[in-house]
This record gives C-alpha cells, structure tokens and sequence, in this order.
C-alpha cells in the first residue's frame, strides 16, 4: 500500500504541480521524470538493495535523497492545501481563482518545500536532547517513588544514525545516571554484519538495575533472532514475550516485554501479553515496553501500570500528526491516561532513513521520573469516608 498511496501522491503532483508550468514539452518532461524518481526512492532501493530500509550507501547519499524526498511530500502537501483554499475561496465568492494558483506561486511553494525540508532534516540527525517527565504510577509503593528511568526507542542505527552518533547518545543516557534504561525497540536498520561497528557503542550503556530492550518491527525485517543475539552480546536484556522482576530494597517492579505485531510476518510468535505477565507477582507495578502504542486498553485491562511505546516518532511533522495518530489509535506523542494505566509514547531518539525529518516535533532522550500516588492523611480519609 505504501508503493500505491506514493504512486497516487505522484500523479497527483504530476497533474496539479507539473503539467501546468509554462515550460516547452522536453523541459515539463525532464521535471515529470525527475520527480518520479524522487518519489520512487523506496522502490529504487529495493531492486538496487533488496530492501527499502537500508541503504548502504554514504551517509551523504542518504541525507540528500532523504531531503528531496521530503520535499516532494511537501510540494505535495502545500498543492493539496492550495487547491482545497482555491476551492473554497471558489466556492464563497462564486468566482473561479484558477489563476491565483500559477506559476509565481508554485516557484514558492517549490522553494519553500525545498527550505523546509532542508531544515526538517537537519532537526532531525541532531543529538537529541533530555526530555524529563514525571509519572504518578498507580501501584508504586512509596520506597520506590522517585525511580528514574531513561527510555529510548526508534534510535535506527544506520547511515544515517552512524557510531558517532550513537556514542553522543550512549554518553547522554549515562550521563542521567539512571536506575535503568529502557529501550522500547527499532534500535536497528540493516544486517548485523552492516551495522556492527555503529551498535557498538551501546555496550557502554550502563544503569544499576540493568539496559533492558525489546524488539521493534524494524529488527524483524533484518533478522531478528540475530540481532536479539547480538543486543544481548552487547549487555542488554531482550525481553520476548516474558517479564523480569527488578529489585530495590524490599520491593519489586515487573518489566515486561512484547514482541512486534509484525513479528508474525516473518515466523515470529506476535505480542503475548499474557504469556509476557505469566506468573508476575500480582502485587507489584508491572512496567509494560511494547514498541507500538496501540492496544494500550488491553494492557490497561491486563493491569499494566505504565507502558512505554514509541514508533510513532512524534508525528515527525507539527500539523500532519494526525496521519500518525490515525495509525496508532490516536496515541502520537507524550503521556496518556488508559483507564489506571499510564501510557508513554515518545517522539523517538531517532529515525527512519526513509523520511528523515522533523519540523516541530524533536527527538528525545527520555528521563523518566516515577510517583507514587500520595497517601491520604487521616483527615483527607475520614472526609472521603464520610
């Protein structure tokens, strides 16, 4: 499907963007067929490299095709914005505006889109910053209030996102000096062969009750029992389907992990949560990492108290997070109250090579602070009772 909605995106484009310049037949020709292949990128990629996630190319090669391709979804999306404004200002003043959309206005939306995309994608391969929030969990008991955790999710190691980079992120994560480090999957692009020396530096990530990770749909395209594997050689726990219990002083916290809806695919056993809470203790607060927000209810009504998602990458876009929030039951970025349970979705420390940028909606590095809901005194108590 993705193929086809970018094949309509480019016909789209080609009739209401193109075909309308005042350029001779040769010139209107050669931009038809330049923007073609700029919205074909994906596909290119997979007959040149058998997949569209990955290319292996240098890292320049991925930052300028990543740039043009945004700009043509841009150009597309301020066509379509104009054409809508068009028609409405058409059909409010009963007189055709055809003419308002001409040449001089394309040329604008032509360079603003490229602009735009310059900056979205630059924005998008920094370091990302600490974001810090703080989340009243339902069950935690007051020994374990002010747990800290650092999440990080959708890091897509790749050409993009090289060893450099990982480094500046490894040493921002330790830097928080953490209980734990939680990583919500989608660490990877590519085999493990290709990414061995950029996934490296996630060795050096350390926290006192341990690095714990699940996959994301991202590894299942690459391998997935390989790259759980080599997370693990790396020092992390994989959590498939199952749970560990961390300990501090007398308590217990319960993180459990799922595997990804598109493990199925690829002969994989899909999300279990039942079988990830099999034998938990009941009376501890259950952490929940699953890579994707959606079906947040059922683990609510399994009695997850926090869960931890990420894929969405905050929208990526300020304005047009509705496509992802469309695709995600509505969860796009931020906190979330589901029932008792609370839900976490951040915007990704990184992401996909394919559509790398962001233009108000920044990566991040997520501390999270845990509370404990606060007792009631006596006199709080004795007017609720009564």
């Amino acid at each position: 499907m993705f193929h086809i909605y970018l094949t309509i995106a480019y016909l789209y484009v080609l009739w209401r963007f193109i075909a309308p310049l005042p350029l001779t037949t040769a010139w209107r020709v050669l931009v038809a067929m330049a923007m073609l292949m700029i919205s074909k990128y994906h596909l290119i990629l997979i007959a040149v490299y058998g997949t569209m996630f990955s290319p292996e190319v240098p890292r320049a090669y991925v930052l300028i095709a990543g740039w043009l391709f945004c700009a043509f979804v841009l150009v597309l999306v301020f066509t379509l914005l104009t054409d809508v404004a068009c028609g409405i200002s058409a059909m409010r003043s009963k007189v055709l505006t055809k003419n308002v959309f001409g040449v001089r206005l394309r040329l604008t939306i032509a360079s603003v889109a490229l602009q735009l995309s310059a900056i979205g994608v630059y924005q998008a391969v920094q370091l990302p910053e600490v974001r810090r929030v703080e989340l009243t969990v339902e069950n935690l008991p007051p020994s374990l209030d002010g747990l800290r955790i650092v999440q990080l999710t959708d890091l897509h190691i790749s050409r993009l996102f090289q060893a450099d980079w990982v480094e500046g992120v490894v040493s921002r994560a330790n830097a928080l000096d953490a209980d734990a480090i939680l990583i919500t999957g989608d660490l990877i692009d590519g085999t493990v062969d290709a990414r061995k020396e950029d996934v490296a530096p996630l060795s050096k990530l350390t926290a006192p009750l341990g690095v714990i990770a699940i996959p994301g749909n991202h590894e299942y395209y690459f391998d997935a029992d390989q790259w759980t594997s080599e997370f693990q050689r790396l020092g992390m726990r994989v959590l498939v389907n199952e749970h560990l219990i961390l300990t501090k002083g007398a308590d217990q916290l319960v993180i459990a992990g799922v595997t990804d809806e598109a493990a199925a695919a690829f002969g994989h056993q899909g999300p279990d949560l039942s079988q990830a809470l099999a034998g938990a203790p009941q009376n501890a607060p259950t952490i929940l990492l699953k890579h994707r927000p959606v079906g947040a209810s059922n683990s609510a009504a399994a009695g997850v108290d926090l869960q931890l998602s990420g894929h969405t990458h905050g929208g990526m876009i300020s304005g047009l997070n509705l496509v992802a929030g469309y695709a995600n039951e509505g969860f796009i970025s931020g906190g979330y109250d589901v029932g008792k349970m609370k839900l976490y979705v951040s915007n990704g420390t990184a992401l996909w090579n394919g559509f790398p940028i962001r233009l108000g909606v920044s990566p991040e590095i997520t501390e999270i602070v845990l509370r404990a809901r606060p007792a009631l005194d006596d006199h709080t108590a004795r007017r609720t009772f009564l």
